[in-house]
């Protein structure tokens, strides 16, 4: 009998919820559509989530997904680029409306901002020094106290590092691309990253410079949408618009255009 009351009570509560006025007016979204541009927080220099291109535009997978969002809300779209180490402050302090910058979907931002359905996963893989690479079997071989590992500054690829590498030296960077480029420099031996990136990073850069990819993923990494919490009406339009574009073939466009074409390369070289 007792259960029977609890169930009752949530279900009151719930419902309660949904049917309060109070929560649409506060919905992010219906700020959205009052100020008529949606707002988005992401960081440039993610290949090929976002980055600029030659003329300085902001340009990526991302970008081409929130360009779609704006279009589906009826509103216009600005781009606040911001530095990765606040992006999540920026949020908060409602700088913008959500974050769309191939942000790993962890517990622990999860206590901070709430996620929409993951939109693509993306492992940690591994380039690593070609005479390096000759002599080792798998990343164990590599945990190794002559061995420099590197990475981007407070990324999943650091998280990944420290848990994985406990005898090797870890080096964080600021950019990805910074800490892939001591591993071509022979400055360091084996970069983790993203495994969209790493594979960009040997197309464009890694072919007969002496690193080699290892494109197993190690990690599970889904990608999500970041808002604020208390929001389920913004939360329930976004997952409603990704299972809309994963049905009808805009999802698949999208991807195919970012993630197994090439041509953008000419727009970013």
């Amino acid at each position: 009998m007792k259960k029977f009351f609890l169930a009752l009570l949530v279900l009151f509560n719930l419902t309660a919820m949904a049917d309060d006025p109070q929560l649409w007016e506060k919905s992010t979204l219906n700020e959205i559509i009052k100020r008529g541009e949606l707002r988005v927080g992401l960081e440039p220099g993610y290949m090929p989530f976002e980055m600029k291109d030659k003329k300085g535009n902001i340009i990526g997978f991302d970008v081409d997904m929130v360009r779609l969002m704006a279009k589906e809300m009826g509103v216009k779209l600005k781009l606040v680029p911001t530095a990765w180490d606040g992006i999540i402050a920026g949020l908060l302090t409602r700088k913008y409306d959500i974050i769309a910058s191939g942000m790993t979907m962890t517990q622990k931002r999860n206590l901070k901002v709430n996620f929409a359905h993951p939109y693509i996963s993306a492992g940690q893989t591994l380039i690593v020094r070609e005479e390096i690479a000759k002599k080792a079997k798998s990343w164990k071989d590599l945990d190794r106290p002559d061995i420099t590992v590197v990475t981007k500054l407070g990324v999943t690829g650091e998280i990944a590092a420290r848990k994985m590498f406990k005898k090797a030296k870890i080096r964080t960077f600021e950019t990805e691309a910074d800490a892939a480029q001591e591993v071509l420099n022979g400055k360091a031996d084996v970069f983790i990253y993203d495994k969209p990136y790493n594979v960009l990073f040997m197309a464009k850069k890694g072919k007969g410079h002496g690193v080699v990819h290892w494109d197993k993923d190690l990690t599970f990494e889904p990608f999500g949408w970041a808002v604020r919490k208390g929001d389920p009406d913004f939360l329930n339009w976004l997952n409603n618009f990704l299972y809309q574009i994963k049905h009808d073939g805009r999802y698949d466009k999208i991807y195919k255009k970012w993630m197994i074409d090439s041509k953008w390369l000419k727009r970013v070289q």
